[in-house]
């Protein structure tokens, strides 16, 4: 599906973000020409974008996987989701005026779906702003047939930070400042790749896997980081790992379990009234990076509930946590 500006006006996402390149999937183009005054410019898919694995992915199913792309969201609202994720790819919204700093976009959904406008192309719109280059991971979902389905999207995401170092000349950007975000699920993958970036859970594919899936920080907001107790309102750990997990795959997957003095800086978004997944989760992090040594600054907002993404009304003292992240992560390589 296409979602153009015209058709995200009055949505979630209001005014869109820079137009992309006409580099092909695979290749790389000169930096965009702004397309703002076009209200038909695609916001989704970028036309600049990385496919992450050449040919099949890792664990492909027999079967084909059919995108199911939509327009939906909680209450009536119209926001894109993505499921059926076949072939997993970054997404590059470059700003203007790029500075050299970069940050990979990790969508929550709960490892159902991808909430890609609220979480992906609304970081790229306020971040681009700011100079720095926007990377939105489409990963893969665990429950659409991939073998180890564990893994398939810390595969994505170790992998799509070691494509984007190893092109950082022709995307113009600081490998040593390339950072992630993620959202719900997301911020379980981006916890996971913090902990996990330097596991070996594939078989490398060419040059660019000798690069580091290291993040230089990373911003984890309403993040689920572990799965051992699952929240009775939040799925992922059910979604991510399938019925009845042994409680080594739980560990496996929790962690929480494995910060340690690797584990990059922090930045914690929650709000207390979070119905999906408990604020402990975030208490947990910051309590196991201070123990740890860890740089680590916590945000816990009394109100905003769950998926709230950048749309928090601006009353909302939360509403203004990307501001408090752009200037955390200037100080962390951003």
């Amino acid at each position: 599906m296409k979602i153009g500006r015209r058709s995200l006006l009055g949505g979630a996402l209001g005014a869109g973000v820079l137009a992309a390149t006409s580099a092909s999937a695979q290749g790389w183009g000169d930096p965009p020409t702004p397309a703002a005054s076009d209200p038909d410019a695609p916001l989704w898919p970028a036309k600049e974008r990385i496919q992450l694995w050449p040919g099949r992915p890792p664990g492909a199913p027999s079967k084909p996987i059919a995108a199911n792309n939509t327009m939906n969201g909680p209450k009536g609202g119209r926001e894109l989701w993505l499921r059926g994720v076949a072939t997993p790819e970054v997404h590059v919204f470059r700003p203007a005026r790029p500075d050299g700093s970069a940050l990979l976009s990790l969508p929550g959904g709960g490892y159902q779906f991808l909430s890609v406008q609220n979480e992906g192309l609304d970081v790229a719109q306020h971040f681009n702003a700011g100079g720095t280059t926007v990377f939105v991971l489409a990963y893969r979902l665990a429950g659409e047939g991939w073998a180890q389905r564990d893994l398939v999207a810390l595969q994505d995401a170790q992998r799509a930070m070691r494509l984007i170092r190893a092109n950082a000349r022709e995307l113009r950007i600081d490998p040593a400042r390339l950072g992630i975000v993620g959202f719900s699920a997301g911020g379980h993958l981006a916890a996971d790749l913090s902990v996990a970036h330097g596991d070996r859970i594939y078989e490398p594919v060419d040059a660019a896997d000798r690069e580091s899936a290291r993040p230089a920080y990373a911003g984890l907001v309403y993040p689920v980081t572990s799965l051992r107790d699952r929240a009775p309102n939040s799925r992922s750990g059910e979604f991510l790992l399938g019925p009845a997990p042994s409680r080594q795959r739980v560990d496996a997957r929790s962690p929480l379990l494995r910060v340690g003095k690797d584990t990059p800086p922090s930045f914690l978004v929650h709000a207390s009234d979070d119905p999906v997944v408990p604020l402990e989760n975030t208490l947990d992090w910051l309590a196991a990076c201070r123990a740890n040594g860890v740089k680590c600054d916590a945000h816990i907002f009394g109100e905003g509930g769950h998926g709230f993404g950048l749309h928090l009304p601006r009353d909302l003292p939360g509403s203004r946590w990307p501001e408090l992240f752009g200037l955390w992560l200037r100080k962390h390589g951003g």
